[in-house]
């Protein structure tokens, strides 16, 4: 058993883009098959810019606010309430439209063949 309190968690920095602030919940290796678990606050502005990953997939859900996914090329409206699942190999951003901060919890699933 493991009790996280994310309040104790100290912030960094995401690998996508630095103004994006997130909070690791979990990392790469620590429960099997999940490459992470983490928050991020995306301020108003801000993205995740286009990549993939082949190995894993990834679910976003939104906490809070309102911005923009993009899979392949095709946006969708990413508010609170809404999760999205991307699954490996497709081109997926993240993009904070809003006026306030986005606020996405997610993680990833490593690729089963």
């Amino acid at each position: 058993m493991k009790l996280i309190k994310i309040h104790e968690i100290p912030e960094r920095g995401s690998s996508h883009n630095d103004r994006i602030r997130k909070k690791v919940i979990l990392e790469n290796g620590e429960l099997e098959g999940m490459t992470n678990f983490a928050r991020a606050v995306f301020p108003p502005g801000e993205k995740a810019g286009s990549h993939l990953h082949n190995d894993m997939a990834e679910v976003f859900t939104v906490e809070s606010g309102c911005g923009e996914i993009r899979v392949n090329d095709v946006a969708y409206v990413f508010a609170a309430g809404t999760t999205v699942v991307v699954q490996p190999g497709e081109v997926h951003e993240i993009i904070n439209t809003g006026g306030s901060d986005l606020v996405v919890t997610y993680f990833g699933m490593l690729a089963t063949d």
